[in-house]
């Protein structure tokens, strides 16, 4: 049977927008089901920071290969093979009956999740030529990409209440059934005859140096931080970013040309996409461990919670657009992230309240997503405007690599901020003295989400074991709230800084985003 090309191209748009979905609610579903892995899997909390950070990491070490490969063997080829890929990852995170297979699974979910991101945009690319079809082609696709993380903590609060925590990946699996036949049917096979080698040697110092980083900051309190473990770990970190440095300065065709860094608007927007992942992302991993153990919240009443930090981000885009060919990315960005900033810095008060429910985080959840929202698809237009038409691919490489990146060294971060918050709080607490290393014991079991431990010796001394728990809980956050206000606010000032403030700057950015190429994302 023939498929008419505006069909064809509505059913590949379909298989586009499915994949994001997916993508998105890997990110976003998952959080909510932490507490619950804790208790099934007997996880710590260092795997389960890990059951999140495999998946980022993971992303990150392929989105520079993919768009190579899939213009080299071609992009519906590789679109196909990473959906199926993904498909059978999930089946086996779903089937999972320890947290090291959930893990190494999660891995394998990450690296397909980050092909099939880079094959959505070129496939949309490719597929929809004309500017106006190709506008509401990524408007759709965005609104969908939105929708899977925006609503990806009720769906998977939703799933767990109604069935059980293995359907939240396990509904990938018949996904991806669905969307590989929408994409044989309508995605038409594209490549690039320039396309040339892999950069191996680029792809595996980076991502050495990034897995590195992440593993010392989450595993550094067993081994020591300053132990022969953990200098070889810095080292070889150090290293292999230096190593990457000299591969990619040393490259006819870089895959991460760092000459763009000379142009201020790219490297102010480009904080702002750290920035967001300083903040608003990486604490998303950790919000429903707060509203189901410290506030005592079930799954779908924490996913309902986060809706108020989420939504934001589905219906504010547009002010943000107007922000940017208004005032230009050195205004839109910056002002961005101070909004999120203020919005953490809600959230560290009304924390500190004798009474915290999640009504006195709302007006900062609210907040943190407005600033989220506002910052977001802004980042991405500069990005690829701020360079020439030909290496906007690359400069949306660099942005996304820069959104995973710091994704992954502040989950860690965050979840070593917590842990020292609650041990600290316990030291002062505990009559007597305890030994750092039970001190971490007793910090990551109160954090891995299981609220009520009274198998624990040491709590029983406290007049109130639960509502100790709680509160060492709420200090912990606290740090971590004060943490991402703080570095989100000093990054906006960097950015800022940056970009400059001269009417010559806001008008070549605003201008360069009116483009057609600037297409709205919603990524993390």
């Amino acid at each position: 049977m023939t498929v008419s090309p505006s069909r064809r191209n509505t059913i590949a748009l379909a298989a586009a927008c499915l994949a994001s979905l997916m993508f998105g609610l890997e990110i976003s579903s998952v959080p909510t089901i932490l507490p619950t892995l804790e208790t099934v899997l007997h996880a710590n909390f260092q795997q389960l920071q890990w059951i999140m950070n495999a998946y980022t990491i993971a992303v990150t070490t392929v989105l520079m290969a993919t768009g190579t490969l899939a213009d080299r063997y071609g992009r519906k080829r590789v679109f196909v093979v990473s959906i199926a890929v993904f498909g059978l990852a999930s089946l086996i995170c779903g089937l999972a009956e320890d947290a090291l297979l959930l893990i190494v699974s999660r891995f394998l979910q990450g690296m397909s999740g980050g092909a099939m991101l880079i094959c959505q945009v070129a496939v949309l690319s490719h597929q929809f030529q004309e500017s106006a079809p190709r506008a509401r082609a990524f408007a759709a696709w965005g609104i969908i990409f939105g929708i899977g993380l925006g609503f990806g903590p009720i769906i998977g609060a939703a799933i767990v209440a109604v069935s059980g925590w293995q359907w939240v990946f396990l509904i990938h699996a018949f996904i991806a059934i669905v969307t590989i036949a929408l994409a044989v049917t309508g995605v038409r096979e594209s490549r690039d005859p320039e396309a040339k080698h892999l950069d191996i040697a680029g792809i595996v110092t980076l991502s050495t140096s990034v897995f590195c980083v992440a593993f010392y900051i989450t595993e550094g309190p067993d081994f020591g931080f300053g132990s022969l473990t953990g200098v070889a770990i810095v080292a070889t970190a150090l290293l292999s970013l230096v190593a990457f440095v000299l591969v990619e300065l040393h490259r006819a065709r870089p895959m991460f040309d760092f000459s763009v860094f000379r142009i201020r608007a790219f490297s102010g927007a480009l904080l702002g996409s750290a920035g967001m992942n300083f903040s608003f992302w990486s604490f998303m991993i950790y919000l429903p461990i707060f509203f189901r153990s410290a506030l005592g919240y079930d799954n779908l009443t924490a996913g309902l919670a986060l809706l108020a930090y989420t939504l934001p981000t589905l219906v504010i885009p547009p002010l943000g657009e107007r922000i940017l060919l208004r005032f230009g990315g050195g205004i839109a960005i910056p002002l961005g992230l101070f909004v999120i900033g203020l919005g953490f810095m809600s959230m560290w008060v009304g924390s500190g309240v004798e009474h915290v429910t999640w009504l006195t985080l709302a007006p900062g959840c609210l907040l943190a997503g407005i600033g989220l929202a506002l910052t977001n698809t802004p980042v991405t237009n500069v990005t690829t405007g701020a360079v020439s038409s030909t290496r906007a691919g690359m400069a949306s490489g660099i942005d996304m690599s820069a959104r995973m990146i710091s994704l992954a060294i502040n989950i860690a971060l965050m979840g070593f901020i917590l842990i020292a918050g609650i041990s600290s709080w316990l030291r002062s607490a505990l009559p007597g003295g305890l030994d750092a290393d039970r001190l971490q014991y007793l910090a990551e079991r109160i954090a891995g989400g299981n609220g009520r431990l009274s198998d624990i010796p040491e709590l029983s001394l406290l007049p109130a074991a639960d509502a100790a728990v709680q509160d060492a809980l709420i200090h912990g956050f606290r740090l971590v709230m004060l943490y991402g206000g703080l570095s989100v606010w000093i990054i906006a000032l960097a950015s800022f800084l940056i970009f400059g403030e001269s009417f010559a700057t806001r008008k070549r950015t605003a201008s360069n985003c009116a483009e057609p190429r600037c297409v709205p994302r919603s990524s993390p």
